[in-house]
C-alpha cells in the first residue's frame, strides 16, 4: 500500500486567505482537514475536492473560540498532522469603549486563546515525532497600536510574539514555526469587522491567493516570518519598525475612521 499523503490542517478555511492556504497545501500534495465555525466550510471543502481530485478533504465545523471547539477539531484529525495553518481569526472595528465588551472578549478567545490551545496540541505531537511545520497568521497590524480596532491589533501582537518565540524554541527539533503577516487584503474581513468605508478597507487590494502563496512558501522554507502582500505592504512593515508607537497610533486612527468617498 502506498504511504498516505501528508496531512495539513487549515483553520478559518471557509473563505479568504484560509481557503487559499488550503488550495496551496492541496496543490503541493497534502490531504486536508479544513475548519471554520460557519457552515460555508462544507461548500469550501467541496470546492477543494473538485479542484484537487487527488486530495482527501475533511471539513470540521467547530468554533475555535471555545475549548470544546478546539477539542472537536483536534479529535477529528484522522492521522498525525504534517503541517498546519492556524488562520482562524476575527476583527472588531470601533473604539475600545464603543465596541461591546462581549465582542472584544470573543475576539480574544478566538485570536489568542483558541490559537494558543490548538498550537499547543499540534506542536506537542509534531515535536514528539520530530517533524512538522506550523504557520500562524499574524498581521502587519501586530507592528502598531490600533486605535479604531485596539483589541484586534493587540491580539495579533500576541500571535506574532508567540510565533517568533515558538520558532526559537523549536529550532533544531525538526519542527518549524512561521508567522504570516498580511497587510490589508481583499477579503470579507473588513465587512465582518465593521470597517467598511474606512481608508484601511479601501487600501485592501492585495490578492488573498498571493498572500497565501507567500505564506506557504515561507513555511516550506522554514522561515520564521513573512510579510504577505505587495511591495508597498512590505515597505510599510519595514517603516513600522522605525517609527515611534505614538506616530503609528495616530496614523492607524486616521485609517480606521470612516471617511467620505
Amino acid at each position: 500500500m502506498p504511504s498516505p499523503r501528508p496531512l495539513a490542517v487549515v483553520t478559518g478555511a471557509s473563505r479568504g486567505i484560509g481557503l487559499e492556504l488550503a488550495h496551496e497545501f492541496a496543490r503541493h500534495g497534502h490531504d486536508l482537514v479544513v475548519n471554520a465555525e460557519d457552515p460555508f466550510i462544507e461548500e469550501s471543502a467541496h470546492t477543494l475536492r473538485t479542484t484537487h481530485h487527488d486530495a482527501e478533504v475533511v471539513a470540521v465545523q467547530a468554533d475555535l473560540a471555545t475549548e470544546d471547539g478546539v477539542r472537536r477539531l483536534y479529535d477529528a484529525l484522522p492521522r498525525p498532522v504534517d503541517a498546519a495553518a492556524l488562520n482562524a481569526g476575527v476583527g472588531q472595528g470601533g473604539t475600545f469603549l464603543d465596541a461591546p465588551v462581549a465582542d472584544q472578549l470573543r475576539l480574544i478567545d478566538l485570536n489568542v486563546r483558541g490559537t494558543t490551545h490548538l498550537a499547543y496540541l499540534l506542536l506537542s505531537d509534531m515535536t514528539a515525532r520530530g517533524r512538522g511545520g506550523l504557520l500562524l497568521t499574524s498581521s502587519i497590524a501586530s507592528t502598531m497600536p490600533g486605535p479604531g480596532q485596539p483589541v484586534y491589533n493587540a491580539t495579533k501582537s500576541f500571535v506574532q510574539s508567540l510565533a517568533e518565540a515558538l520558532a526559537e524554541e523549536t529550532r533544531g527539533s525538526g519542527v518549524t514555526v512561521t508567522s504570516l503577516m498580511p497587510g490589508p487584503t481583499n477579503t470579507d474581513f473588513f465587512r465582518r469587522a465593521g470597517l467598511e468605508g474606512t481608508l484601511l478597507a479601501r487600501s485592501a487590494v492585495d490578492d488573498p491567493a498571493k498572500v497565501a502563496a507567500q505564506g506557504y512558501a515561507a513555511l516550506a522554507a522554514g522561515r520564521t516570518a513573512v510579510v504577505g502582500g505587495s511591495p508597498w505592504v512590505k515597505a510599510q512593515a519595514a517603516v513600522n519598525g522605525l517609527l515611534p508607537d505614538q506616530v503609528k497610533a495616530v496614523a492607524h486612527r486616521v485609517f480606521t475612521a470612516v471617511s467620505p468617498r
